[in-house]
């Protein structure tokens, strides 16, 4: 009987086989690394909130999150407008099919506004005043503001600016805009706020700032008188806008505009392109991805870029950079005619995204028309949505969710939308 052959002893130094690698042996700069990859905020949001080393990962480096807001801005999601009557502002969202944690977020938003209180029958109701840091700043006629944010349904109602503003007005007083002044991204406390009210007599400009760690207004003094001004003074500065920081007031007649430093609060002048002077409906100031200022006209189908910069003499002029006709690349966009749509309308300027519409709306109320946005970057042109908005327009981009700052602990409303956020099923 043939002897049973022993199997052969292993080689010399074999080793037992290495312990699978875990989520532990990834160190922290190699997840961020790895999470720097995500398409958007809402998908960082997601994969944040999957487990603890990945929060941690994002919540304790500043350095990371402004990495990934220079690649990710954060995303548009869509777009409020005011109603012409008593209803509640409506929103329409931006439908992004290859981003569904983009779709999870817009599905998070209050767009019905449901905290906001309201009172059935009441002309005006309530109207937008402005959309900042995920946050929309309301107004209810002279009786109430509110500032509401919908995607954490977090709520301040504040009281009316003090009628002593118009103490001292010269000539008719005219009462002009609301402002809403966000906390900074990274600021220690994130749901702090500012509101700027503003107004103007027949020379000067007057603002009324209320802070939201104090519950208070405090008023500024009057400006120094503007120059130019005419005899009336009635109407002299057009609607302002925020931009990087600075409230701006393009005069109706002249070529200059009046600017109020929101962190300084303190006002100043400087000039417009000639060209622009009294042309207050063709253009809109606005900001570029890094925070320049910038302005954009439309006269038909071509876009005129202007950007603020110094000459060889140090001295901060406007400089015409481009001139972009848009008309062939629009009509094939829409499949529209010259007739249809007339000439591009500019709405804003946010962070180097110039919105826009064609002017189908403006000719026939109850006619639709194109929404779009063209980059300054990469001077891409693309459709968002065709459709009748029921007034003003307000692009809603998601604010950064302070789950995912530091040492701050998002409070219970936000923390029960994270946790709808974190249980969606895609």
């Amino acid at each position: 009987m043939a002897s049973r052959s022993k199997p052969p002893p292993p080689p010399a130094g074999t080793q037992a086989p290495a312990a699978p690698t875990t989520i532990r042996a990834l160190t922290d700069d190699l997840l961020r690394e790895i999470l720097l990859r995500l398409p958007s905020l809402p998908s960082l949001l997601r994969a944040a909130l999957a487990c603890r080393a990945f929060l941690a990962a994002v919540r304790f480096s500043p350095t990371f999150r402004r990495r990934f807001r220079a690649l990710r801005p954060p995303p548009l999601l869509g777009f409020f407008s005011d109603p012409n009557g008593t209803q509640m502002a409506s929103f329409t969202p931006v439908r992004r099919r290859s981003d569904p944690d983009i779709a999870a977020a817009v599905r998070g938003i209050d767009v019905f506004l449901t905290r906001v209180p309201c009172h059935d029958d009441v002309f005006p109701g309530w109207q937008i005043r402005e959309c900042r840091g995920g946050r929309l700043l309301l107004n209810w006629d002279s009786k109430q503001i509110a500032s509401y944010n919908p995607f954490t349904r977090a709520l301040d109602l504040l009281p009316f600016p003090p009628d002593d503003i118009s103490k001292g007005h010269r000539g008719k007083f005219m009462p002009m805009s609301y402002f809403l002044i966000p906390a900074d991204d990274e600021a220690p406390n994130r749901s702090s706020f500012s509101v700027v009210y503003t107004c103007h007599d027949k020379s000067r400009v007057r603002a009324a700032v209320f802070s939201s760690a104090t519950g208070k207004w405090q008023i500024l003094p009057w400006l120094d008188p503007a120059p130019e001004q005419p005899a009336s003074g009635k109407y002299w500065l057009l609607s302002g806008n925020q931009v990087n920081g600075f409230l701006c007031w393009s005069h109706s007649w002249h070529a200059y505009q009046v600017l109020l430093d929101a962190a300084t609060l303190q006002f100043s002048f400087i000039d417009l392109p000639e060209i622009l002077k009294g042309h207050g409906h063709l253009y809109m100031t606005g900001d570029t991805k890094d925070g320049k200022l910038c302005i954009v006209a439309s006269i038909g189908f071509t876009l005129f870029i202007w950007f603020r910069r110094a000459n060889a003499e140090g001295v901060h002029k406007w400089v015409l950079e481009s001139m972009i006709p848009l008309e062939g690349e629009l009509l094939r966009a829409t499949g529209g005619s010259r007739d249809e749509h007339e000439e591009l309308k500019v709405l804003a300027i946010l962070d180097g995204i110039v919105y826009m519409c064609t002017l189908e709306t403006f000719k026939d109320a109850t006619s639709p028309c194109w929404y779009l946005t063209f980059c300054l970057e990469s001077r891409k042109l693309e459709k968002l949505f065709y459709g009748k908005t029921d007034g003003h327009f307000h692009p809603y981009i998601m604010a950064w969710p302070s789950a995912l700052i530091g040492q701050q602990k998002p409070g219970g409303q936000e923390m029960e939308i994270i946790n709808k956020f974190r249980g969606m099923h895609f």
